[in-house]
């Protein structure tokens, strides 16, 4: 089963979601971009986003031939003392809005974002997990979420217990504002690989070439010690300028590193190509095939086969993923009964 580990849903809230988009500083100029990455337009936040949206991204996923997206909640951030840090977040999409999405959809898994400082962080935790959640997805340099605190171990022995992958954003970002850039670094997953969850480094935690820290070693290194680390390659077919050649070599070379590797499109920011095509590491006849495909998710795909990331990074997250029985088993009534 090939899986996209780490896709973005959005939505203005205008029609009850309980979403909201407020892209800010910085941010506001990349707003445009990512609206046409789904092929959508700015009149249509004043629609009903929602639906437009949702539908938009369906239609990539069967265009991608890929079986399901794991549709990514957003948290806002917390201050250490669980009181809510207002007005510092981009956008916000609740926990309920994902998991209803999974349940009208099949090809859709459902990854929540609680941040373990609430004071009903458990209890939001208990609930998600009957909800059916497979994933918990973080961004803790934006969301001030330092997983090494202590207090925060009975939250991810939960998590362990109930095999809850945790996604974390590690590297650069530069799409939304940055609290702690100290907590970019792969190693503040350090308690929750020691209590036993399995975690996605998301981004391999590489960094945008002469403006950000890369901690693509570190994660390398962590992937030998901890054989719960997985990385996924989301954003490295963009123009972020975050993924170099040394890196894609060694992915290609070293097979225990290749085996902990994910698919991811962190979808809807928009694949391109062009960058790893100026640096060599894909030839710019693929980039130029690259650019056949309409879909930014079929491209995404096709530009990391030619980049060198192997064809079971598609399908290795449905051999550790929680609740894919019963994912599967929604997903064949559906069919059958023609939803």
């Amino acid at each position: 089963m090939r899986i996209d580990c780490h896709v973005h849903v959005i939505g203005t809230g205008k029609h009850g979601s309980g979403c909201w988009y407020q892209p800010r500083g910085l941010t506001r100029y990349g707003a445009p971009v990512l609206l046409r990455a789904m092929g959508l337009k700015a009149a249509d936040l004043d629609a009903d986003f929602e639906t437009i949206y949702v539908e938009a991204l369906r239609r990539q996923v069967l265009a991608a031939g890929i079986d399901a997206a794991v549709v990514l909640a957003q948290e806002e951030p917390y201050r250490d003392d669980g009181t809510l840090l207002a007005d510092t977040g981009s956008f916000y999409v609740p926990n309920d809005y994902v998991l209803g999405l999974a349940k009208a959809h099949p090809e859709f898994l459902p990854a929540v974002s609680i941040h373990p400082a609430r004071r009903d962080a458990l209890a939001e935790l208990e609930r998600c997990i009957a909800g059916g959640a497979v994933m918990l997805k973080c961004l803790p340099n934006c969301q001030n979420m330092d997983w090494n605190e202590r207090r925060y171990r009975p939250f991810l022995e939960r998590m362990a217990e109930a095999g809850l992958i945790l996604l974390a954003h590690t590297g650069s970002e530069r799409t939304m504002p940055v609290l702690r850039p100290d907590l970019a670094t792969p190693r503040m997953l350090t308690q929750a690989l020691e209590v036993g969850v399995t975690c996605i480094a998301a981004h391999c935690g590489t960094g945008m070439i002469a403006l950000d820290p890369d901690y693509f070693d570190e994660f390398v290194a962590m992937t030998r010690r901890y054989p719960n680390l997985y990385g996924d390659n989301s954003a490295l077919a963009g123009l972020s300028l975050r993924f170099r050649p040394r890196q894609m070599r060694r992915i290609r070379e070293d097979e225990e590193l290749a085996a902990r590797i994910l698919y991811g499109s962190d979808l809807p920011v928009p694949p391109s190509g062009l960058v790893m095509a100026a640096f060599g590491m894909l030839g710019w006849r693929d980039y130029a095939e690259s650019r056949r495909h309409e879909e930014p998710l079929a491209r995404d795909l096709m530009l990391k086969r030619a980049l060198g990331f192997r064809a079971e990074s598609e399908t290795r997250l449905a051999g550790i993923l929680r609740g894919l029985g019963r994912w599967r088993a929604r997903g064949l009534t559906q069919s059958e009964s023609g939803g």
